[in-house]
């Protein structure tokens, strides 16, 4: 979710009945940690707490170190990305590619509980392949190295995000596991999240791709746990939320930054709520902040009056 679930959209889920965000994946080459993206995606001592930052990586030391220095900046939970598929992350053999090298990752495991004494929480898959699933494996890992939670992507590297995910590899971790596991893949309305954590026994669920243009997921995922009815936004409550989200990006990337990343939201809350591909369209000719918000408030007002 690297590109999407900065400050500005992890609060927005806040809002909505998120449990527990996570900030976008942060390298940890030390050359990198001073970069202006990588700035945006450290520990903000704004957000309430606890606050979970998550690195990615392929040295033990590296990421040993990465966990220090943002330990050392307020961060509360150190969670490591070993679950993306990425090609441009897998091909330095980070993220999901790690899951191919046992004893690299075991390795990491040690440096990074040795490094901090915060909680630690990984994300894996269940493996590089269909003939190479060895997710409980991994898992076992991270509880034996002192892991607190573990939260696992029902599908293989090799899927991505193709097909449908799978629950029974999560199933299986769960029952061999004491520390808390988490689902994730393919949940994205309350009755899923049911269905999903009766089927794991998980003890929780994360939401992902569900929640792009839709931090209302978590409140209807809530309302489905709560037993209370639940209805979706309306049009104009789509738009204001819409706005104050592009309002944010605005005042957290500036400009030309935030002009451009508002582009990929708009698209996103346009497709899931049906709203007029026209606005989508005019939006995307747009190059200022000044012009980007103006032509929000114009549909705004255009389903006002």
């Amino acid at each position: 979710m690297a590109g999407v679930t900065d400050r500005v959209f992890r609060q927005l889920c806040r809002q909505q009945g998120a449990g527990l965000t996570i900030a976008e994946m942060s390298h940890s080459h030390p050359q990198l940690l001073q970069q202006k993206k990588s700035r945006t995606r450290g520990v903000d001592t704004s957000e309430p707490a606890p606050r979970v930052i998550q690195l990615l990586g392929y040295d033990a030391s590296m990421l040993a170190e990465a966990a220090r220095y943002h330990a050392d900046r307020g961060a509360d939970i150190i969670d490591l990305n070993l679950g993306c598929p990425a090609k441009k992350v897998c091909r330095v053999s980070a993220g999901s590619a790690l899951m191919q090298h046992p004893k690299t990752v075991a390795e990491i495991f040690r440096a990074l509980r040795k490094a901090v004494s915060l909680p630690l929480t990984v994300k894996i898959r269940t493996g590089t392949n269909e003939h190479h699933k060895n997710a409980l494996e991994i898992a076992r890992m991270a509880e034996e190295a002192g892991f607190n939670m573990l939260t696992i992507h029902g599908r293989t590297r090799e899927q991505k995000f193709t097909g449908q995910a799978e629950y029974d590899t999560i199933a299986n971790i769960t029952h061999h596991l004491s520390i808390p596991v988490i689902a994730n893949g393919d949940i994205d309305c309350g009755s899923k999240a049911a269905s999903v954590l009766k089927y794991t026994n998980a003890a929780g669920i994360m939401i992902g791709r569900a929640a792009m243009g839709n931090p209302w997921i978590f409140s209807e995922i809530r309302a489905h746990f709560e037993n209370r009815p639940w209805h979706p936004p309306n049009t104009i409550e789509v738009l204001l939320i819409l706005q104050a989200h592009i309002a944010g990006l605005h005042a957290l990337y500036g400009e030309p930054g935030g002009v451009r990343i508002a582009r990929k939201h708009v698209t996103w809350y346009v497709n899931r709520w049906s709203l007029p591909t026209a606005l989508r369209q005019g939006f995307n000719q747009l190059e200022s902040v000044l012009d980007q918000t103006q032509y929000i408030e114009f549909w705004i007002n255009e389903y006002t009056t």
